[in-house]
């Protein structure tokens, strides 16, 4: 059944060959409600959020309806997943509803459902989600946003009025999902598999044009793609990282060529710092742990280089030197965007030798004392200013003595780079967050929405992490670490 155009599409990905992807309607579900509209976002986009908001509006985003000018499709692509390959995956519970060109920067955007039902790619799966995963992407990708991180964006999320059989009968739901593209490391993959080079230069070619327009002025067009996306995802990671932000299922079908970050399963923000920290339960060799993150980045980039060589040049050796450079490239990148990202987070001008030192000590020293990673952070901000004492987390939060000696080496530090300690302390209260998506929180949201049908909890905490740095003390509970019976060890995908 079909509606009238209500959201402005102009879709360009059904426009490549057939072999991209397969036509899908979404499947019917019997009583969807809605839970929220992202209202900022729809705005963005040019869509009207009354019309979002009413009953033809909830029928599109159940899946229902569909708009006249939409192209439902699911995209095929293949991947690594946790070092293991499979040559086809494929969206296997999402459906690619359209694209719209954004009112505020006029880039493309994709518009999806997640949990729309099967699809060729569904490999046995029933295509729906439970929903607590919506709620939890919903949640942890509008706050990740709001920190300042590339990402995908979640524009509504509603109930199907249907169960979801998992380990048991789970309520369903479906996150209406937002992305510059849903292009994937694994998209390449799927037509490089296949020695299908028209395929692979069709993509590159379409990606270019969407993501990377300055490449195609480049000397080498391609080789300046597999650069750009390099460059993208080290400047992500540094940020990720930055934030303690561990994503959990890193495989070369959850990396996007755009840059944002995308499915937030079993992801998870860092309480007490440890660099070997792992939360996804399906995650058993920590490879895709808290420190592994850069590297395994690296690795997922070499796939994307190995499916370009071909388009780097003719002369194979040559191609794949220059894959082999650009891949050895990310090292660099990287290490400067998380020292930039650090120096931001400590209020250091520039990065030296003294500011990487003090920047590992105060790892070493979180790592010794089990600190709170973005409380320590903060707390820091705080109490930067001697003899003052900004109003917030040090109310509950207090850094123990062995920090002493640090505390007074980094102050020495920012006088010699001839900084106003005040003027450092208001620029470190607003980049480093004193309300980030905890884990325990989130449980507590999701199991209020399952168990009593109450979104109240998962409203308050989307609003309250669309301001991540400002402190509350109303909402002080909101920015403690767990207590030791609310500790979360792990986290599910939804699948």
């Amino acid at each position: 059944m079909t509606q009238v155009a209500r959201i402005p599409f102009d879709n360009s990905y059904v426009r490549l060959p057939k072999q991209f992807y397969s036509p899908q309607v979404p499947s019917i579900v019997t009583a969807p409600s809605l839970i929220r509209v992202n209202h900022d976002l729809a705005q963005e986009l040019g869509i009207d959020v009354n019309w979002l908001q009413s009953e033809d509006g909830l029928q599109v985003l159940a899946g229902n309806q569909v708009l006249d000018n939409s192209d439902p499709i699911a995209t095929v692509y293949a991947g690594h997943q946790f070092g293991g390959w499979n040559p086809q995956l494929g969206d296997g519970r999402a459906v690619l509803l359209g694209e719209v060109i954004s009112k505020k920067n006029e880039l493309r955007y994709d518009v999806q459902l997640k949990g729309a039902g099967k699809t060729p790619y569904s490999r046995g799966g029933d295509g729906r989600s439970p929903l607590g995963p919506v709620l939890r992407e919903y949640i942890v990708s509008e706050a990740m946003t709001a920190l300042g991180v590339p990402s995908t964006r979640s524009l509504a999320a509603v109930t199907t009025g249907e169960p979801v059989v998992r380990e048991t009968l789970l309520p369903g739901g479906i996150l209406t999902r937002v992305a510059q593209s849903h292009i994937r490391i694994g998209t390449f993959q799927f037509f490089s598999a296949r020695q299908d080079l028209p395929a692979v230069k069709t993509l590159a070619d379409y990606v270019i044009e969407r993501h990377y327009p300055v490449a195609a002025q480049a000397e080498n067009p391609y080789q300046a793609l597999l650069e750009g996306v390099i460059f993208n995802q080290a400047k992500l990671i540094a940020k990720w990282q930055g934030l303690g932000f561990i994503h959990g299922v890193m495989n070369t079908d959850n990396m996007l060529l755009c840059g944002e970050t995308v499915d937030y399963g079993p992801c998870a923000f860092m309480d007490t710092y440890h660099p070997d920290t792992v939360f996804s339960s399906i995650d058993q060799n920590g490879r895709y742990a808290y420190a592994n993150q850069p590297r395994i980045t690296q690795w997922n980039l070499s796939w994307l280089a190995q499916a370009l060589v071909p388009l780097l040049d003719k002369d194979e050796v040559k191609a794949i030197h220059l894959a082999e450079n650009a891949v050895n490239g990310f090292a660099q990148i990287y290490q400067d965007a998380y020292a930039a990202e650090m120096n931001t987070k400590l209020g250091f001008r520039l990065s030296s030798k003294d500011s990487e030192l003090l920047v590992q000590n105060l790892l070493d020293l979180m790592l010794k004392e089990q600190s709170d990673f973005t409380l320590t952070f903060r707390t820091l901000a705080e109490q930067l200013v001697p003899g003052e004492c900004v109003a917030g987390v040090n109310g509950f939060y207090t850094l123990p003595d062995s920090f002493s000696t640090w505390i007074t080496q980094w102050r020495k530090q920012l006088s010699a780079e001839g900084l106003d300690l005040a003027e450092v302390q208001r620029v470190l209260l607003a980049n480093n967050p004193v309300y980030i998506p905890r884990n325990h929180l989130i449980e507590e949201v999701i199991q209020a929405a399952v168990k009593y049908n109450d979104f109240s909890p998962f409203n308050n905490m989307v609003t309250r992490l669309g301001k991540p740095f400002d402190y509350d003390a109303e909402n002080a509970r909101a920015a403690q670490g767990p207590r030791s019976d609310e500790v979360v060890h792990n986290t599910f995908c939804g699948t």
